[in-house]
């Protein structure tokens, strides 16, 4: 393609492939700008969602930090990390494949595990209440770091199809019709030549 045409013969084959390409690519723009609407409308959801998100984490971050602040004025730095060494895990964490409106991203399935004891002697109850509140802002961050992922896939999803509907309503379709208009007028042009090469004939008793 050049120009404001396409570069074909103008030809009646032409003019009826043309109108069935052109017909086509009407349906698909139709499904494009639906599939945009619809990618728009869950981009702005997913954005609700990860500001929700990323204030309680934020919040859930400041209360942890808190009590492992005290966890560490109480029990003194080597003691808390030997401590920590000593602490099974809590957290059970899956990563799972998801789809939505053909747009994959990780599903994450962050689940707090119970607290064990850690059998050293010589914590304190804030050592306890520093894992509760780290496990719980490790499911919040978790759940963030999902969202935050979906949402930069279907970011970018809505604007490649929102560029590719921009593309067929303003340059492609447009040129196709301008294409079929011009090999109609075309066609058109021809036949008055004939007919009236026709006319001059008959006048002249050769036809």
């Amino acid at each position: 393609m050049s120009g404001d045409r396409i570069r074909v013969p103008p030809t009646k084959s032409t003019l009826i492939q043309l109108k069935h390409q052109v017909g086509f690519l009407e349906d698909g723009y139709a499904l494009l700008e639906r599939k945009r609407d619809l990618l728009t409308r869950l981009v702005y959801e997913r954005i609700r969602e990860y500001r929700r998100l990323r204030a309680e984490a934020h919040a859930s971050l400041k209360t942890a930090y808190r009590n492992l602040s005290l966890a560490q004025m109480r029990m003194g730095s080597r003691a808390l990390q030997q401590a920590g060494l000593g602490a099974a895990r809590a957290l059970e964490l899956r990563i799972l494949p998801r789809r939505n409106l053909g747009v994959e991203f990780p599903a994450v399935k962050a689940e707090r595990r119970p607290l064990q004891p850690v059998g050293l002697m010589g914590t304190d109850g804030s050592f306890d209440a520093a894992r509760d509140h780290l496990a719980d802002t490790a499911v919040r961050l978790a759940r963030l770091g999902e969202a935050e992922t979906a949402l930069t896939r279907l970011l970018a999803e809505q604007r490649k199809a929102q560029k590719r509907v921009n593309a067929l309503k303003y340059n492609i379709i447009p040129r196709y019709r301008r294409t079929i208009r011009f090999i109609q007028s075309s066609l058109e042009e021809e036949e008055r030549n004939t007919l009236f090469q026709i006319k001059v004939l008959r006048e002249e008793g050769r036809v």
